[in-house]
């Protein structure tokens, strides 16, 4: 088994492999087994339409609750199963795995103004599905050699963007976000998207189609209301 293999075998499922490293013990990287630390973490995740697609044909899409997470845990297991790898998931907690910290060691994403990580290439159009574990050290590409996109954007639109302007150099205020795009006045961010987001000019080839931002951002105030009412 190669990294190769890996990789290969991810693409085929519509998912996108997000880089891998060789974890040390203040990485948090849960043992693969009792007596087994992991050796190798590869991260996946989705960039483009491709998952986007799968999920929209798949059984998972029809549940009332966690869809996209139920066919994560389906396509990334059968992806474990297959390479006898240990199956570690962003989602299930708490306490939550660092995935943020991870995805930092695997491939070139840092913090961007509005929060999420953003990509060299993808911008803030991707995401973490779930990381393979493995106890064998697996021989892993050099990470991409690549500059923060932020450090070169002047403007930063994604600052200036937002209509009640919950983003900010100091930080993401998520209730006056959750507020606006639960009402009336949010319809244009809650069926097309973040308008923050939107407005970030790296990776827009990648960027989400209507349908699959609303579902996120759907998804998004949904669990931030249940997270408010102590749910």
């Amino acid at each position: 088994m190669t990294y190769n293999d890996i990789v290969d075998a991810i693409g085929e499922t519509g998912l996108t492999p997000r880089g891998g490293f060789h974890p040390r013990a203040d990485d948090a990287v849960p043992e693969v087994s009792p007596g087994f630390p992991c050796a190798t973490l590869v991260l996946v995740g989705n960039a483009g339409a491709e998952m986007w697609r799968r999920f929209n044909a798949s059984p998972e899409r029809t549940l009332p609750v966690d869809p996209l997470n139920s066919f994560s845990q389906r396509v990334v297991g059968d992806l474990a199963e297959r390479f006898d790898a240990k199956l570690l998931f962003p989602f299930t907690g708490p306490p939550f795995l660092p995935f943020l910290k991870w995805a930092q060691k695997a491939e070139p994403v840092w913090p961007s103004p509005i929060g999420p990580l953003i990509h060299a290439e993808y911008g803030l159009w991707h995401a973490y599905r779930g990381a393979l574990a493995f106890s064998a050290r697996i021989e892993l590409p050099e990470k991409e050699a690549a500059r923060r996109p932020c450090d070169t954007c002047t403007d930063r639109p994604c600052l200036t963007t937002c209509p009640v302007e919950a983003f900010s150099e100091s930080g993401y205020h998520v209730p006056r976000c959750v507020a606006h795009v639960d009402s009336p006045a949010g319809s244009e961010c809650l069926t097309g998207g973040c308008l923050a987001r939107r407005a970030c000019p790296v990776g827009r080839k990648y960027a989400y189609a209507a349908v699959q931002a609303e579902f996120h951002t759907r998804a998004f105030v949904e669990a931030s209301k249940r997270r408010e009412n102590g749910m």
